[in-house]
């Protein structure tokens, strides 16, 4: 799609008590559910003409009518630019990389250019997968910029609906090893919690207690690291935006290094975190886990990545606190 389109449609009853992306996905073949759940989500989805409808879970009736507007497909903006790229895995249908701490994964507001899109664009030339109105190229997921460790990415539409599938039905293998302030008690056990934008300050997540989203975060301590910190894995149930650094701010026990979520550290805390390299600005996180159905030859693929080499200088140092 080019241009701009607008969609009405009325709802058969047998449609009723559905989710309403998928009612829409349903009537509407032209466009695929992950991409209508994002046009819900962008306010661009309205039952009877005047009611903005935002929740892609809002239950339908039989006989509801939604307007849905689907913008212009934006210009494939970024460019290609040669980059060094950790590529773990690749074949005709996908690539697996290694991302580093401080890579951006898509252009945006502040940076342009320099992103693992870029990278991807000369590396993958012109099979990346694109979805219309989205500068995202290949991306079924993401990482934050302070963020290590592994991301899959399609180079074809086809293989890019099924890992978009795989991530909305919460059967994409993910897991995260996260150096935290403190020791977690119990050593094992779920986060839950709503996550939203924090009212005070809207540039951050937090814990709400309504307007939020659903959020379940695993974690499970792997070992004590001296008497300041500790080696925590987490498994994410959902995929909220800086889920896994809200949720251990929000127990009591923030990613070391978490500029945005380390809150105020009492004073034993400020001078253990005096002791951390001058020049670390982002949160001792990593995604060391990532397992997937391949798209195409629907064989389970698994990958692990080491802890890169910031993370285990920072286990050497708290080590000795």
């Amino acid at each position: 799609m080019s241009e701009a389109t607008t969609y009405t449609v009325r709802l058969p009853q047998d449609k009723a008590r559905l989710r309403l992306d998928r009612a829409l996905a349903d009537v509407l073949p032209a466009l695929s559910r992950t991409r209508l759940k994002a046009l819900i989500e962008a306010g661009r989805v309205m039952r009877d003409g005047r009611i903005a409808v935002t929740d892609p879970a809002a239950k339908v009736m039989g006989g509801d009518t939604f307007t849905v507007a689907v913008p212009a497909a934006a210009p494939a903006a970024p460019r290609p630019q040669a980059m060094p790229l950790a590529v773990v895995y690749e074949d005709d249908d996908l690539i697996v990389v290694d991302k580093p701490a401080g890579l951006v994964v898509h252009p945006a507001a502040g940076n342009p250019e320099g992103t693992l899109v870029n990278a991807l664009l000369a590396h993958c030339g012109a099979s990346l997968s694109g979805i219309g109105g989205v500068m995202r190229p290949g991306i079924v997921h993401r990482l934050d910029k302070g963020t290590s460790g592994l991301m899959v990415a399609a180079k074809n539409d086809a293989a890019h609906r099924a890992l978009a599938a795989e991530l909305a039905e919460r059967k994409l293998e993910r897991a995260y090893k996260a150096l935290v302030w403190g020791v977690p008690k119990p050593r094992a056990g779920k986060i839950e919690g709503l996550i939203g934008r924090d009212r005070r300050q809207r540039k951050k997540m937090a814990v709400v207690k309504s307007g939020g989203k659903p959020a379940l975060t695993r974690y499970r301590v792997l070992m004590p690291v001296g008497t300041a910190a500790s080696l925590v894995e987490c498994r994410l149930n959902t995929g909220r935006t800086h889920q896994i650094r809200v949720h251990m701010a929000a127990i009591g026990h923030p990613v070391v290094g978490d500029p945005v979520y380390g809150g105020r550290p009492g004073r034993r805390r400020k001078g253990q975190a005096a002791a951390l390299p001058g020049g670390l600005n982002h949160q001792a996180l990593h995604a060391y886990l990532i397992g997937f159905e391949h798209p195409r030859s629907h064989r389970r693929l698994r990958f692990e990545s080491n802890l890169p080499l910031y993370f285990k200088e920072l286990l050497d140092l708290l080590d000795k606190l």
